[in-house]
C-alpha cells in the first residue's frame, strides 16, 4: 500500500535522464520523483550501473530475450524499490544527532508539518523517557517518497520481429512500459501524460494493482498530467467506466514548463485552476459513481467510499509566495518543482558541461523550439551540444541522426514502417522532395530549415546519465540536448537538496537578481508571444475556421486577464504588497493592450 508522502511538493519527470534516479537520491526524505520509462536501453544501463554500485545481483536483459523491455523496466524498478527501502530502514536506526541523515529527513519537512512538529517538540523536551518514546514514534513515522513513474501515451510505436513481423499490440512501446511497471514491487504511480491512448487504457484493466484490494486499498495509482479540465473530466470517465481511479489529476502549464509544450487554446492557469477549485467534489461524485457500477459489473471488491482524488499543480512556480498561494486558495494538495531541481546534483543527473550551461543561461538562451520529432513545440536550452551536432552534420552535407533506439518514430511518407524526422533517412529524402518541387528560394530556404530543426533526442536526452556516471558505452555521439523550462532564466549557481527545499518553504531564497514576473503573469507573457505566431501565420493563408480559432484563442486570453484582475487582492493581500500589486495590474493591462493592437481584422471582433 502506498503510504501518503510528508511533503508537498514533488520532482516531476525531466527528459529521459534528470530524473531517472532521483528516487534514489531523495525519496529516503520523503520526497516523490517521477522516472520516464520511454527509453529501456537507459534504464538497463541504469540497473548495471546501480546493481554493481550496491553490490546488488546484475543479470543482463538483451534485446533477443522474450519481453525484453518490460523486463528491463520490472527490473530497474525493483532495483530502486529494494535500494530505498534499505536506506530508511538504516536511516530509522540512527541517531538524533547533527548530521545524520535522519535528522536532515526532520529538518527538509515543512514548517507547517505536524511530524516537523513531533520533531521540535522531541528537541525541547527534557524528559529522558518522553524524549525516547518522541523518537522511537519519529523513527516509525518516517515513509519513503513515490517512485513514480512516466509514460508519455504518444510514444507508443508498434515493435517488429528481426524478420520485420509486428509483434502482437501488447508489445508496443507504452503497453511494455506499463506491463513492466505493473509487475514490480514498487507501490506507486504512474503518470500518463500527453493526451489519450485508447488502447493503453484499456490495457490497465488487465492488471488487478490498479483495482481496489478487499480493504479498499489500491497498490498502484494512476495519475493522468492534464492542461485543462474538460481533459481531465474526458479521461476520467474514460477510466471510471471500466472500474479505474484516477487518484490525481496533475495539471501542467501548458507552455510555461519543460519538455514538450502542449498549449491550450489560449486558457490560463488560473481560471484552470479556479475551474477545478469549483467542480472538484462534484467530479470525484461523479466519478466514484461510476467506479462502483464497474466495479460491481466486474464482481470486484467496491468502494465504501470515494477513495483520495488529489489535485496538484506544476509549470513555473518560482517562490515560497506562489507555492502557498496554489496550495491555500486553489486548496491543490501539492505542487510540482522541475527546471530548478536541474540545478540539485543531490536530486536529479546532469553532466558537468550541461550543468554548466544551465548555470549561466539567460532569459535569452530558453526558447520554444521546433526541435522534437513529434512535431510539437519544445521547450529547449540554446547551445547545447546536441544543437551543435545537428548543425556540424548538416554543413557536412549529412543532415540527420542516425537512428537506433526509434522511439520518437512517426512518420511514413518514405517508408514502410514509421521512421523519425529527425533521422538521416527521412531527412535526405525530405530535401531530394523539396529540390524537386521547384520552389522559391526564399520558400525553398524556409523549408529546409524546418527540416534540418529536427534534433535526436533519443541520445540528447538520455546521454547525460551516462556522462555523468561515466558509464561505458558505443555511443553513436556523447551530445546532450536539455529541456528545462523558462523559469531557469531566474535561477543561477547550483544548490544543495537543503537549500533548495528550504527555497520552496519559504525558509531561503535562491532566485538570482533578474526580476521575475509573477509566474501567472510568465506565463500569459508566453500565451500573447504564441497567439501572435498564429496570427502571423494565418495573415499569409488567411483561412476562416484559422481565424475564428485565433479570435477564441484571443477571448480565452481576455477572459484570463480579466479574472487577474479580480485575484489581485487575494493574491496580495499584506499591505506591504501594495506595490507588487500595482505591478502585476500594469503587467495585465500591457498584455491587453498587445492583445488589442494586434487583433484579427479580418472577422469582426466581439
Amino acid at each position: 500500500m502506498q503510504q501518503n508522502t510528508p511533503h508537498t511538493f514533488h520532482i516531476p519527470v525531466m527528459g529521459l535522464a534528470f530524473s531517472i534516479d532521483s528516487p534514489l537520491k531523495v525519496a529516503r526524505y520523503g520526497i516523490s520523483s517521477v522516472i520516464s520509462l520511454s527509453d529501456d536501453t537507459l534504464i538497463e544501463q541504469m540497473r548495471e550501473y546501480y546493481s554493481r554500485y550496491y553490490n546488488e545481483p546484475y543479470e543482463p536483459i538483451t534485446t533477443d530475450q522474450e519481453d525484453y523491455r518490460a523486463r528491463r523496466i520490472t527490473g530497474y524498478l525493483n532495483l530502486i524499490d529494494k535500494v530505498v527501502k534499505q536506506q530508511v530502514q538504516q536511516m530509522r536506526q540512527e541517531a538524533f544527532a547533527e548530521g545524520t541523515e535522519l535528522t536532515k529527513y526532520f529538518q527538509l519537512l515543512p514548517d507547517s508539518s505536524p511530524l516537523k512538529a513531533k520533531y521540535q517538540h522531541m528537541l525541547e523536551s527534557i524528559d529522558p523517557q518522553q524524549k525516547e518514546q518522541l523518537q522511537q514514534e519519529l523513527r516509525m513515522a518516517v515513509v519513503p517518497g513515490g517512485i513514480d513513474v512516466n509514460i508519455m501515451t504518444k510514444l507508443d510505436k508498434t515493435n517488429y520481429t528481426k524478420n520485420g513481423e509486428p509483434l502482437p499490440q501488447e508489445y508496443s512501446d507504452a503497453l511494455a512500459a506499463l506491463r513492466g511497471f505493473a509487475n514490480s514491487t514498487v507501490s506507486s504511480s504512474v503518470v500518463f501524460s500527453a493526451g489519450m491512448n485508447m488502447r493503453l487504457y484499456s490495457y490497465l484493466e488487465q492488471f488487478p494493482v490498479f483495482f481496489p484490494n478487499e480493504q479498499g486499498e489500491l497498490q498502484k495509482k494512476i495519475v493522468i498530467k492534464v492542461s485543462d479540465y474538460r481533459s481531465a473530466y474526458v479521461q476520467g470517465k474514460i477510466l471510471a467506466k471500466k472500474g479505474l481511479w484516477v487518484s490525481e489529476f496533475r495539471i501542467e502549464s501548458g507552455l510555461n514548463c519543460g519538455g514538450h509544450a502542449f498549449a491550450t487554446d489560449g486558457f490560463l492557469m488560473g481560471p484552470i485552476l479556479e475551474e477545478f477549485k469549483q467542480n472538484r467534489e462534484a467530479l470525484q461524485a461523479e466519478l466514484f459513481g461510476m467506479v462502483s457500477t464497474a466495479l460491481a459489473a466486474k464482481e470486484l471488491p467496491v468502494l465504501t467510499a470515494a477513495p483520495d482524488m488529489r489535485i496538484t499543480v506544476q509549470g513555473g512556480i518560482g517562490t515560497a509566495a506562489e507555492n502557498e498561494f496554489l496550495l491555500q486558495h486553489y486548496g491543490v494538495d501539492a505542487t510540482g518543482w522541475g527546471t530548478p531541481f536541474l540545478l540539485v546534483p543531490e536530486a536529479t543527473t546532469v553532466d558537468e558541461e550541461t550543468l554548466q550551461k544551465l548555470i549561466d543561461a539567460r532569459k535569452e538562451d530558453l526558447n520554444l523550439s521546433p526541435i522534437s520529432p513529434l512535431g510539437v513545440p519544445f521547450n529547449a536550452l540554446r547551445g547545447t551540444s546536441s544543437e551543435a551536432l545537428k548543425i556540424a552534420r548538416a554543413e557536412k552535407g549529412k543532415p540527420g541522426s542516425p537512428c537506433v533506439k526509434k522511439h520518437l518514430v512517426s512518420n511514413s511518407d518514405f517508408t514502410d514502417q514509421p521512421i523519425c524526422t529527425a533521422s538521416r533517412k527521412y531527412q535526405r529524402n525530405k530535401l531530394v522532395q523539396l529540390q524537386s518541387l521547384n520552389l522559391p528560394e526564399a520558400t525553398y530556404k524556409a523549408e529546409e530549415a524546418k527540416v534540418l530543426a529536427k534534433e535526436c533526442l533519443c541520445e540528447g536526452l538520455a546521454n547525460t546519465a551516462l556522462l555523468q556516471l561515466n558509464i561505458s558505452q558505443k555511443p553513436i555521439h556523447k551530445a546532450v540536448a536539455i529541456c528545462p523550462g523558462p523559469n531557469l532564466a531566474f535561477f543561477s549557481g547550483t544548490f544543495t537538496l537543503q537549500q533548495m527545499v528550504g527555497h520552496i518553504y519559504g525558509r531561503a531564497n535562491v532566485l538570482n537578481t533578474t526580476y521575475r514576473p509573477h509566474m501567472f503573469i510568465n506565463e500569459l507573457g508566453m500565451y500573447v508571444a504564441y497567439w501572435q505566431n498564429l496570427v502571423k501565420e494565418q495573415m499569409a493563408q488567411p483561412n476562416e475556421k484559422q481565424q475564428k480559432y485565433i479570435q477564441a484563442f484571443r477571448q480565452n486570453l481576455l477572459q484570463g486577464i480579466a479574472y487577474y484582475k479580480q485575484l489581485l487582492p487575494a493574491l496580495f493581500d499584506a499591505e506591504q504588497e501594495l506595490e507588487q500589486q500595482v505591478l502585476m495590474l500594469d503587467e495585465l493591462l500591457e498584455a491587453e493592450d498587445q492583445l488589442q493592437q494586434d487583433k484579427p481584422t479580418s472577422i469582426a471582433v466581439a
